[in-house]
């Protein structure tokens, strides 16, 4: 066969693989077991054609709910002799999740409403992306649309990508589009400089 007849190599994203010592067990449960404000965040990625994403990785981000930003020190643990995950300790509120969606592109959060702002800080990694993504998770009930600068300045329908839809008490659902799918927006996405 020359060269001429050989067929072209097809392209190929290859890694970050982040199924891979970064997702831990219980990365989505932030607030306390049975704290009675605690609320669920939950929703799937989409790819550019409509289909759930697998094998992405998501970051929360948020104030404790007296607005402070500090975290619980130590609240995620290590085995002091194996360096492995020992885990949370179960009592405190740490202001982070690391959530990894299942096999059928599905993340659940369970955490306390953010004090000082109406909005859960999310970073997204996916497979194909070469950068991660930074957006914000409103919700409804914290959120007063013109009055908050970013949503604001938003059309309606761009707008609606950043509004957590409420299910029932206390849970809410978020759904990451990565790209236009022809029907949904894609989510909006924030640029940091």
């Amino acid at each position: 066969m020359s060269r001429s007849t050989l067929p072209p190599t097809p392209s190929q994203t290859v890694g970050p693989f982040y199924g891979y010592a970064l997702p831990f067990p219980g990365g989505g449960d932030v607030a306390p077991a049975g704290h009675l404000d605690a609320l669920t965040v939950h929703g799937y990625v989409y790819d550019g054609a409509g289909l759930p994403v697998p094998d992405a990785l998501l970051e929360f981000w948020q104030p404790a709910p007296d607005g402070s930003r500090d975290g619980a020190v130590g609240s995620i643990r290590r085995d002091p002799v194996t360096g492995g995950y020992l885990g949370r300790n179960g009592t405190d509120f740490t202001g982070f999740a690391r959530v990894a969606t299942d096999a059928d592109g599905h993340y659940a959060l369970r955490t306390l409403p953010p004090g000082g702002v109406p909005y859960l800080s999310v970073i997204v990694f996916a497979r194909g992306l070469l950068h991660h993504l930074h957006t914000r998770v409103y919700l409804p009930e914290l959120t007063d649309t013109a009055a908050e600068p970013l949503l604001a300045s938003l059309e309606p329908g761009r707008r609606d990508t950043l509004l957590a839809t409420p299910e029932r008490a206390g849970v809410h659902r978020f759904d990451v589009r990565l790209q236009y799918d022809g029907v949904h927006e894609e989510t909006v996405f924030l640029a940091f400089e």
